[in-house]
């Protein structure tokens, strides 16, 4: 039986890292979070953080997907996914929601929902900055499409765990990375298409102001201003 004190939060905290948050203190940050949500003695969280250039590896990266060992620390996520680039520039939201009760759009137990509400709400941010962001079946993350060649590439990334209902890690969005840094890995196991920002685009964001369409998109999805709950969402 647990007796530690029930809190009811409306809404999730929201964090800024200052800095280059060390992936370790991310990974024990965000444990430690979820365990105390799970107890109910904490409310829920999203955190924004940039990392020092790194690799992590989730639970499905292959060895011979890390082509680069020695270019940058690698790290074992524990979340689902492949190899994932995280550093300067990028910015990378990790959530941590009882998923045991519905979040907007979202409704309680639904962990493909989930996942499909973290799509929409990238999708939403992008908006924000005119650029259309893409879900591609059979693939993982949010793409852009360029109609005049045909090709289309990565801008931002979805890696969950979720303990005892409990979700933590999240999404990434390449603000202004150096996309040179992607070539150490084969991100998310995908050879065929590559990786962008809106730096790239030729969309100059600040990271604030990517902050800023973050937490408005998250109020459409996960929040007040979210439609009935269902994962009818943008194709």
């Amino acid at each position: 039986m647990n007796d530690a004190p029930s809190i009811a939060f409306d809404a999730p905290e929201w964090r800024i890292g200052e800095g280059l948050t060390p992936y370790p203190d991310a990974l024990a940050l965000m444990r430690e979070r979820a365990g105390a949500i799970r107890a109910g003695t904490a409310g829920e969280l999203v955190w924004l953080v940039e990392h020092p250039p790194l690799y992590t590896a989730g639970t499905s990266a292959r060895p011979e997907e890390l082509t680069d060992p020695t270019r940058f620390p690698t790290f074992d996520a524990g979340r689902g996914g492949q190899w994932t680039y995280h550093g300067p520039g990028q910015r990378t939201a990790y959530v941590m929601l009882d998923l045991a009760r519905p979040h907007g759009r979202v409704p309680a137990h639904d962990i493909r929902c989930y996942v499909n509400g973290l799509e929409e709400w990238l999708i939403r941010t992008l908006d924000r900055f005119n650029v259309k962001g893409e879900r591609r079946e059979g693939r993982v993350g949010i793409w852009v499409a360029d109609s005049a060649t045909g090709t289309e590439a990565k801008i931002g990334a979805i890696g969950v765990r979720v303990t005892r209902w409990v979700s933590w890690h999240g999404v990434a969005l390449n603000v202004e990375p150096d996309l040179s840094h992607f070539s150490g890995i084969v991100p998310c196991g995908i050879r065929q298409h590559g990786v962008t920002s809106l730096a790239a685009l030729g969309i100059p964001v600040t990271m604030a102001e990517a902050d800023s369409a973050l937490r408005a998109a998250w109020d459409e999805v996960f929040g007040s201003l979210a439609e009935p709950a269902g994962c009818a969402m943008q194709a």
